[in-house]
């Protein structure tokens, strides 16, 4: 915990079993690299007292999650079988370049069995580690140093290998009365799979399009890619080679199937959001070509590729991926990169047209006198949008492109207006009688917009009473929207989930269980599962975890090695060929386990992949106190809170049943007297178990070594009477029956301690569900519950929201899971939101030398509530981060059509216009290129409606706009009009003139 660059530390101690599991987290974006400390971490462990072994420290990592599943079921073959299949394809697919860690789940290994009883080794007067010295000693060789003889230079090796059952059996391992004793003559030897410990099974589903499979034998082929490389060429490679293999490494009767494909799956997304970027570039074009004409939408056309090219490469140089983020910042710029462009070219064609000739010197002064304006306009939206480039916790690396790349094209799209927009104009340059043309249309659209300013704008400026009114209205509407979350109409959420072609159902039985009963629970809920009509296949994992994903890294499910503990991995058929989601058939799928869940006194956990970062689950409550029976009694009431408590589901707890063990109690006492040793006992119980392995057997070409394994038959082990035979050797010579030395007891497994940061806790865990499937709700439904209620040391609880309760010595919990990353996430966003305020406040206090009139500029942010909250209960969206994004992204946007009014206001007052006119002019002379980048935005927002992650951002981006820039042709004159002093004594004025 005193490592720099460890953020928290979290450890589970089983004194039962003599194990302690820690595992650490390494800090983001701060302090030394997880590599580092990784090294750090594994000195210390290197310096560990002897006798006290860490052979399992094991880096997870993004990297490490495999991005394709190849599951091998036969209806001929057993496991064992499979497994060394398994292998062996592992070995081809492991030559494809850029393939990272990679393994084989399920199946049993072929081990060569030495059965002995111990009433036969007592008879012999032989002990089970002698017989592993035996086998150790005659299954060595080396090298020994050479020779010459004549001529001839040799090395010469002495000893030689075990082979097989029959070099085994020929084994000689002592002298009985005078005569030899072969291994064979006393013990029952095979080669074989070793016993059932786990098995995985595989089922067809109701959408499945091959033959029915009823849970036939399994094995899994799990491959991850090498960091940086990119996954859907890896993963295409790897189908290919597959393919070349059938027939020859893959025989007919073993069948191949495709259970995980995040190759498939990214290209997938990609080549929807590539095309939905050519629909974005599609409809802004268009909308330039209605408004402008066909040559300013050739400019426009030329000027969005250019700029997204360059965010590429600028996206290269940074060092981020073509990902899903990434292409959704792309399609996020292409809304606001063309603003600046429209700006220019319509400022141009206007400046044609009063000039009467189409000429380059008046492009040049077009674009000057543009330019101030235009600048601060552009930095404005990058300063709404960089500061959330800060965000930090798990969010900020997921979300991280959307701000830098959104900012740098942003800058490259104004680079591209200075100087490739006005030449591409000049190049495609109209005729004045085409502008002219334009002129007429534009004059009656002007008439038009007089008019309507007239009945409406113009009795707000002359009377104060119906400002007030608007003002009040605008207030009123904005406490409305507001109102829309606190009555649950919008529900906060930290992401929704993503339609996935999969989810996973997480099985733990009563602790203590046996295999075969969490294999039957197991195959009841597969033959549920499978007749959902959506789901394709479903593969089972008992006793043995399932290749993790990203969401199991989190979860630590690749440690469920336990014989109560299952996964079950349910396949569905693509989304474009289904009607639900994949989270609403998940939700469906409780209800209809629930029987079989209570049949078998099993949790059961529905784990859908999420749409961000993982978490240890949506609901989360660390339990911490004075000492470990307040914990686990406040943990207990926490528990039984969750379950009570409407939209909860998947209620577990970190406290473990108590299960039915059998320990041997040795008497010290005796095991002294008769000369026989602790280690010797241990060791020789260990060798009967089967537990460990007398070195291996040299037989060809094997991807595992077949091990050779002693110990008591595995039907004899659970048996006192049996095991009160088995031979310890003595030091006074001779052996002892264990029985003699101690006795069998059975005992319960003491339960394991959690610590989390060196503090003792119970975790207590949950699933939101239902409409409000957001945490935060269950969580304030928890705490009011909690209210009456009071700890064994006297303390009404009250969660933490961001730190563990004080180390006071008294009982408290914290709230953990989604909410961490949602309250991490927000509080960024707000910090980020309030210095984009203050950067976009100072640039305009630059421009315009005032303090007032930025802040009349800067009104119409609030406003963009007035259409996001409300947009988002119309489409039944979630406010999300994504919405949040959209939300600091509209303030840099809307104060960029604020700046366009306020600036021609300005230089109208320049002129000698009275203030009111020069604020009904700028907004006939404004409302055009406002509207049309207004447009531009929605069009570039509506692509990406309907993806369930960045809905959130196209409902704030689309309903915000849209309603903001209406009511900025409002409010911005009303507050142009209240400081009209400052108007009047603005610098700029003397500029324009």
């Amino acid at each position: 915990s005193e490592i720099p660059g460890v953020k928290h530390v979290y450890s589970r101690s089983a004194r039962g079993q003599g194990l302690v599991t820690v595992r650490f987290e390494v800090g983001q974006a701060m302090g030394p690299s997880i590599v580092k400390v990784y090294q750090k971490v594994m000195a210390n462990v290197d310096m560990m007292p002897p006798g006290v072994r860490a052979p399992l420290i094991k880096r997870k990592g993004i990297d490490d999650v495999p991005i394709l599943d190849l599951t091998l079921w036969s209806d001929t073959r057993d496991d064992a079988s499979l497994r060394e299949l398994g292998l062996k394809l592992l070995q081809e697919l492991k030559q494809v370049p850029d393939t990272g860690e990679s393994f084989v789940a399920g199946g049993r290994d072929i081990h060569l069995k030495v059965r002995i009883q111990p009433a036969q080794l007592a008879a012999n007067n032989l002990t089970l580690e002698q017989i592993a010295h035996a086998l150790q000693a005659a299954n060595q060789s080396g090298d020994v140093g050479s020779a010459d003889a004549g001529d001839v230079h040799f090395q010469l090796y002495a000893g030689g290998f075990l082979h097989g059952p029959d070099d085994v059996g020929r084994l000689l391992v002592g002298v009985h009365d005078g005569e030899p004793v072969y291994l064979g003559d006393i013990a029952r030897i095979s080669e074989g799979p070793e016993t059932p410990n786990s098995q995985v099974s595989f089922y067809s589903g109701a959408a499945g399009d091959g033959q029915r499979v009823d849970g036939a034998p399994a094995v899994t082929v799990a491959i991850a890619k090498k960091a940086g490389s990119n996954g859907v060429t890896v993963a295409r490679e790897l189908l290919d080679r597959v393919q070349q293999l059938r027939g020859s490494l893959i025989p007919d009767q073993v069948h191949v199937a495709v259970t995980r494909d995040y190759g498939h799956t990214a290209e997938e997304k990609v080549n929807e959001l590539v095309f939905k970027l050519f629909v974005a570039t599609g409809l802004v074009t268009l909308l330039v070509l209605f408004a402008l004409g066909m040559r300013p939408a050739a400019v426009v056309t030329v000027i969005i590729p250019v700029v997204i090219l360059i965010t590429v490469f600028a996206a290269w140089i940074m060092g981020y991926s073509i990902n899903r983020v990434s292409l959704f910042a792309f399609i996020f710029a292409i809304g606001i990169l063309v603003d600046d462009a429209i700006v220019v070219v319509e400022n141009i064609y206007r400046r044609w047209l009063l000039k009467g000739q189409v000429d380059a010197d008046t492009a040049v002064d077009a674009v000057r006198e543009v330019g101030n304006p235009t600048v601060i306009a552009t930095l404005t939206v990058v300063a709404a949008l960089l500061p959330m480039a800060f965000v930090r916790g798990m969010m900020g690396p997921y979300m991280g492109p959307i701000p830098v790349l959104g900012s740098v094209a942003m800058l490259f799209s104004l680079f591209a207006a200075f100087a490739l927009t006005p030449w591409l104009t000049l190049q495609l340059r109209p005729s004045l009688r085409t502008l002219e043309r334009s002129e007429h249309r534009e004059e009656r659209l002007r008439a038009r917009l007089s008019g309507m300013y007239s009945r409406t704008l113009h009795p707000l400026l002359k009377r104060r009473s119906l400002r007030m009114g608007f003002l009040g209205l605008l207030a009123g509407g904005l406490v409305l929207s507001l109102a829309l979350f606190l009555t649950h109409a919008v529900v906060v959420k930290m992401l929704p989930y993503d339609n996935k072609p999969e989810f996973d159902v997480m099985v733990d039985l009563p602790a203590g269980s046996n295999l075969p009963r969490t294999g039957n629970a197991t195959r009841e809920i597969a033959e549920i599962l499978r007749k959902i009509p959506e789901v394709t296949a479903v593969q089972v994992y008992d006793g043995t975890p399932a290749p993790f994903d990203f969401n199991g890294m989190v979860r630590h499910y690749y440690l469920r090695h336990q014989p109560w503990q299952a996964q079950i991995h349910v396949q569905l058929v693509d989304k474009h060929q289904r009607s639900r989601s994949s989270h609403t058939i998940a939700q469906s799928v409780r209800p209809l386990l629930a029987p079989i869940a209570r049949q078998y006194r099993a949790r059961l956990t529905v784990a859908e992949m999420p749409p961000g970062p993982p978490v240890l689950q949506t609901l989360v409550a660390e339990i911490y106190g004075p000492d470990l029976p307040t914990i686990r009694q406040v943990a207990g009431h926490m528990e039984k809170v969750f379950e009570s408590t409407p939209d909860v589901a998947d209620v577990n707890a970190s406290m473990q049943h108590l299960y039915q063990l059998r320990r041997f109690k040795v008497d010290v006492n005796k095991a002294e007297l008769r000369g026989a040793s602790v280690h010797d006992i241990l060791r020789n119980l260990d060798l009967a178990m089967g537990k460990e392995h007398s070195g291996d057997i040299k037989q060809g070409n094997t991807q595992e070594p077949i091990w050779i394994v002693t110990g008591v038959p595995y039907g004899e082990r659970s048996d006192p009477n049996q095991m009160a035979d088995l031979p310890v050797p003595s030091s006074l010579g001779g052996t002892v029956p264990l029985g003699e030395l101690g006795h069998f007891e059975d005992m319960s497994q003491e339960a394991a301690i959690y610590h989390k940061d060196l503090r003792p806790l119970e975790y207590v865990l949950g699933d939101a569900v239902g409409r409000l499937d957001s945490p935060i709700y269950p969580m304030i439904d928890i705490s009011h519950a909690l209210e009456s209620y009071h700890t064994p040391d006297g303390v009404t609880l009250h969660g933490t929201l961001t730190g563990p309760p004080l180390a006071d010595g008294r009982s408290g919990f914290k709230w953990g899971g989604e909410w961490t990353v949602t309250y991490e996430t927000f509080r960024d966003l707000g910090l980020a939101f309030g210095v984009a305020l203050l950067m976009i406040y100072f640039l305009l206090v630059m421009e315009f030398r005032d303090f007032r009139i930025p802040l009349i500029i800067m009104a119409p942010i609030p406003l963009t509530l007035l259409g996001i909250v409300p947009g988002h209960w119309l489409l039944g969206a979630e406010f999300t981060a994504t919405s949040m994004i959209g939300f600091i992204a509209l303030a840099g946007i809307i104060v960029r059509n604020s700046i366009l009014l306020v600036d021609f206001a300005l230089r109208e007052l320049g002129r000698g216009v009275a203030l009111q006119e020069a604020l009904l002019n700028a907004c006939q002379a404004r409302t055009r290129p406002i509207l049309i980048t207004a447009l531009a935005l929605v069009g570039g927002s509506a692509v990406i409606l309907t993806d369930p992650i960045f809905q959130g951002m196209a409902v704030s981006l689309l309903f915000g706009v849209l309603v903001s820039t209406l009511l900025t042709l409002a409010v911005v004159p009303l507050g142009c009009l209240t400081v009209g002093r400052a108007m009047d004594s603005c610098p700029q004025i003397t500029t324009a003139t």
